[in-house]
């Protein structure tokens, strides 16, 4: 019983390390939205 729960343990970690990932690359995504999004406002503005 021990191999099954050893096997399984490693198994979460891959998808909690997966998860974080991707929550990571959402949140970088976004970031890197929003300050285009506050450059090309704020040369807008300039103009």
């Amino acid at each position: 019983m021990s191999h099954t729960n050893g096997s399984v343990t490693p198994a979460r970690r891959v998808r909690h390390d997966v998860r974080d990932g991707l929550g990571v690359m959402l949140f970088s995504a976004g970031t890197s939205v929003g300050i285009t999004l506050l450059i090309t406002i704020l040369v807008g503005l300039g103009k």
